[in-house]
């Protein structure tokens, strides 16, 4: 007779238990998430009289894969495009509140006597809400259309990048014992430059790809296509120090803005039901009866802390963004809880030897707690919005409704002010992803194209060759970076119209651009050809005004921007 495989045996026993929890918490109407949970406690060693699970191991890599589909699944649902579409409020709302609830985590531990670092990684794990969660919570009660689930899935996002710098941030205190600033600076900048290198090439690229190869395209192959996709985003994004959820949020938001988005979503969404159910079962399986028992004082305190601290805090900073009284407590009730950032935090925290042993499964108990509640908080948020627009002042709500952005119509006056703020952040926007672009083709060529050059070839023909490739792959995005938009109509009405100091502003962004191109070669000549002096700033000029004035770099930048922003508007134009 064969032996089963341990993860065999524990994925029937999940699944098993899962299909069980589910049905009866549907039959009760109840949010199936909150049935994974249980089933997870029911399969884990902690239950008694019940069979349980022999390779925690092997669930725990399968919980992962699970995040990475249920990050997939949002990106496709809901891309960059989205968040940017909803302006600056989630931002305004995301750091408000990430501030905020540090200090209250902070505070919170401080109160039970706790080391100052338990104190800081206490406020870390509880300023981040749990995308994952909310989303399937979301997902489950139908919400995911609502205005508000699009808002509060925004601020999940930036909380899920800012979390990185968090991490950066806590690592390098615990290490040095102070904050190091210039060290976050570069994680920032990091995560910047790769967040646009990533959607701007993988917007020119995929949709090309997908385009191509669309007469093969069946549901399998468009399955494996979309996953290899998703998979090898990941381990892309893991291989430069970003996790590996985060990466499959990129991919899936990649693909989202293509026409195939759709059919994507719908053949990816059986298997990310499998592997995100096995996610939060997992999540139950850390329950621990005996070490809740123990700490259940702190628990308790800090699920209140999160709850009260969250309500609280995450209303004042949505009504600060702009929104509405209801949509501000819609938003905030939602955000009651901790998730897998608090593991991972608490993990580090751990491995550095810098937090006590007991904060880990403090956090965890405070996480399925919280896990738990969170749709029955998501239900409460219009009885509660209820109560409180009978109770406060009708002056005060009114109060607040007329500071909002909700529905808002445009009242500006002054039309000159806002074109010029419109051409503003064309200018930025074009700097910033060229400047990104010219950053990616430099250190491809120096790490991997200039070796081989310099094997082949003498020198100084080395040099020369690497410096020429180079200049030529960068030439599109060196002219679009010191021409583009530099004579459009409103740039030209501004000039003509706008007075003196709209024509200081295009003077000096002129003046930027330029620098900014120069800089770039120079780096080149002077990393290649090893050209200093008046040889090189000749060099460096004669070059630049090359590519400023010649027709075949502004052709080639011409037909790659007309493709990308074909291909990023592609899904809406086939709507």
């Amino acid at each position: 007779m064969s032996q089963l495989e341990p993860l065999i045996a524990d994925l029937a026993l999940i699944l098993i238990c899962a299909g069980v929890m589910t049905l009866l918490f549907k039959s009760l109407k109840q949010p199936i998430v909150l049935g994974y949970i249980v089933a997870g406690f029911l399969a884990s060693p902690n239950m008694p009289y019940m069979p349980s699970i022999t390779d925690g191991e092997g669930v725990h890599v399968w919980s992962d894969i699970g995040v990475i589909f249920l990050l997939f699944a949002l990106g496709l649902e809901f891309s960059f495009k989205k968040i940017l579409k909803m302006g600056a409020a989630p931002i305004i709302a995301a750091v408000a509140i990430i501030i905020g609830m540090m200090y209250v985590g902070s505070l919170a531990g401080g109160l039970f006597g706790w080391s100052d670092m338990d104190c800081i990684y206490l406020g870390g794990m509880l300023a981040m809400s749990s995308t994952t969660i909310i989303f399937k919570a979301f997902d489950d009660m139908g919400l995911r259309q609502e205005r508000f689930a699009g808002l509060v899935l925004s601020v999940l996002i930036i909380e899920d990048i800012l979390a990185i710098v968090l991490m950066v941030m806590l690592s390098t205190m615990a290490v040095s014992k102070e904050f190091e600033g210039t060290q976050m600076l570069t994680s920032i900048l990091q995560l910047g430059f790769f967040l646009v290198l990533w959607f701007v090439v993988g917007i020119y690229l995929i949709p090309l790809f997908l385009r191509k190869a669309k007469r093969l395209m069946n549901d399998e192959t468009m399955l494996i296509t979309a996953l290899a996709l998703c998979f090898g985003m990941v381990v892309f994004a893991s291989a430069v120090g970003f996790s590996s959820a985060f990466g499959a949020f990129v991919m899936g938001s990649i693909l989202a803005e293509t026409v195939e988005a759709q059919k994507i979503e719908h053949l990816v969404t059986p298997v990310k039901n499998l592997f995100g159910a096995i996610f939060f079962v997992s999540v139950g399986m850390m329950v621990d009866v005996n070490l809740i028992v123990e700490y259940i004082v702190p628990i308790l305190c800090i699920v209140v802390t999160i709850m009260l601290g969250q309500t609280l805090w995450s209303t004042c900073a949505f009504l600060i963004s702009g929104q509405t009284l209801k949509t501000s407590m819609r938003c905030s009730f939602s955000l009651t809880q901790i998730g897998e950032f608090a593991f991972i935090l608490a993990t580090l925290g751990t491995s550095l030897h810098v937090t006590s042993d007991f904060l880990y499964p403090i956090v965890v108990a405070v996480s399925v707690f919280t896990t738990f509640t969170t749709p029955y908080m998501i239900r409460l948020a219009e009885p509660a919005y209820n109560v409180v627009a009978r109770v406060l002042p009708a002056k005060w709500i009114a109060k607040m409704e007329s500071n909002t952005t909700e529905n808002a119509e445009e009242t500006e006056t002054d039309e000159m002010r806002l074109i010029s703020r419109t051409e503003l952040k064309r200018f930025v926007l074009i700097m910033i992803i060229n400047s990104v672009l010219c950053l990616a083709v430099i250190a491809i060529m120096y790490y991997y194209g200039a070796p081989l050059i310099y094997d082949l070839l003498p020198d100084p023909w080395n040099g020369i060759v690497t410096a020429f490739v180079t200049l030529s792959i960068c030439a599109p995005f060196l002219w679009a970076l010191m021409r583009r938009g530099g004579n459009s109509d409103n740039v030209n009405r501004l000039w003509y119209e706008g007075g003196s100091i709209e024509r200081v502003k295009i003077t000096a962004f002129a003046i930027l651009r330029l620098a900014i191109g120069a800089a770039f070669i120079a780096y080149i000549i002077g990393n290649t050809l090893h050209k200093s002096g008046m040889l090189g700033i000749f060099a460096v000029i004669a070059i630049a005004f090359y590519i400023f004035i010649s027709p075949t770099a502004e052709k080639r930048s011409n037909r790659l921007t007309k493709t990308f922003t074909e291909n990023l508007n592609e899904r809406e134009h086939q709507q």
